[in-house]
């Protein structure tokens, strides 16, 4: 019951993982992860020093997703690599994700060189896209911005990098996007984070605290924005940066449809946070049920042929 895959030069037993954010943030939940049907995990955002992150209630469902304002609550760099080094130890053919952000420039390259220098062999993602912070705007949505932190990152990080972006919704910036990242060596982008600053009401009143109730929004509301930037993506980058899709994903159907537009691999938010870590063996029984009802032996004989209208 497995659907592999592969990104970069690192291969997967199955091509589901959790989206970074979502039951991932201690040894623990991490450990529950590994132990399920996904082909791997990603750690919780990892910033040098832990965080609380936002007052709480900052996370709560709704009838067609999520909303969440959790600010990068995580435990620290530190304490990522000690876990992620036992991990490692313990399934050394097995390959891992580790998330990392700061909130000022310089701290990210800070981060980053703790992670070069570190013993960490994984796939390391640095996340461009959080819109849950309090006073800090999303770093990606600044394309300048953007490629002057990939070029002085690329100038010493040699280890596998990825990116994490936030959804865009016009094709010029898809396009502007795409020329900046075409221009490093990334091995993938993640697409997307949530839909940032979304509103949640029940009765009268908004379903979460921090910054007035506006949060991110995930879940079955998303999937069509998500699968548009995959695609997007998938069409304008070149062949050698992969494509984690996330977002939306509730049934098999729906990861099926992000690999049809060109992910390698997906990424399950809102419905971990909802299921536990059996949606991933579920998720992957839906998939496989999908594939073989279409005669395709793995995702490779599918992933990018979404079909257009003549």
């Amino acid at each position: 019951m497995v659907v592999p895959s592969q990104i970069h030069h690192f291969h997967f037993s199955n091509c589901l993982m959790n989206a970074s954010g979502v039951s991932c943030e201690r040894k623990e939940e991490l450990a529950a992860l590994d132990d399920s049907a996904a082909g791997t995990f990603i750690t919780k955002t990892a910033t040098l020093e832990a965080r609380e992150g936002n007052p709480q209630p900052r996370v709560e469902t709704f009838a067609l997703g999520s909303i969440n304002s959790s600010g990068l609550p995580n435990q620290g760099l530190p304490y990522y690599l000690q876990a992620l080094a036992d991990f490692q130890a313990a399934k050394p053919d097995k390959t891992y994700f580790l998330s990392v952000t700061e909130l000022e420039e310089e701290k990210i390259y800070k981060i980053l060189e703790e992670v070069e220098v570190s013993d960490f062999k994984g796939l390391v993602e640095l996340n461009l896209s959080c819109p849950n912070v309090i006073g800090k705007p999303q770093i990606a949505y600044d394309f300048e911005t953007t490629d002057r932190i990939l070029k002085r990152v690329f100038s010493f990080f040699t280890k596998s990098l990825g990116v994490k972006l936030p959804p865009f919704f016009d094709p010029s910036h898809f396009d502007q996007m795409a020329d900046i990242l075409n221009a490093y060596p990334l091995a993938y982008v993640n697409c997307i984070n949530s839909v940032g600053n979304g509103l949640v009401i029940h009765d009268e009143q908004v379903v979460i605290k921090p910054k007035q109730g506006f949060g991110g929004i995930g879940g079955e509301t998303i999937k069509a924005t998500a699968l548009a930037n995959v695609h997007a993506f998938y069409q304008r980058l070149r062949p050698e940066i992969a494509i984690i899709g996330t977002g939306g994903v509730c049934d098999g159907r729906d990861v099926f449809e992000h690999i049809l537009c060109g992910a390698s691999m997906v990424g399950v938010g809102t419905t971990l946070y909802e299921e536990g870590e059996g949606c991933f063996a579920s998720l992957t029984e839906e998939l496989e049920a999908i594939m073989k009802e279409k005669g395709y032996k793995t995702i490779e004989d599918f992933r990018g042929k979404l079909k257009y209208m003549d």
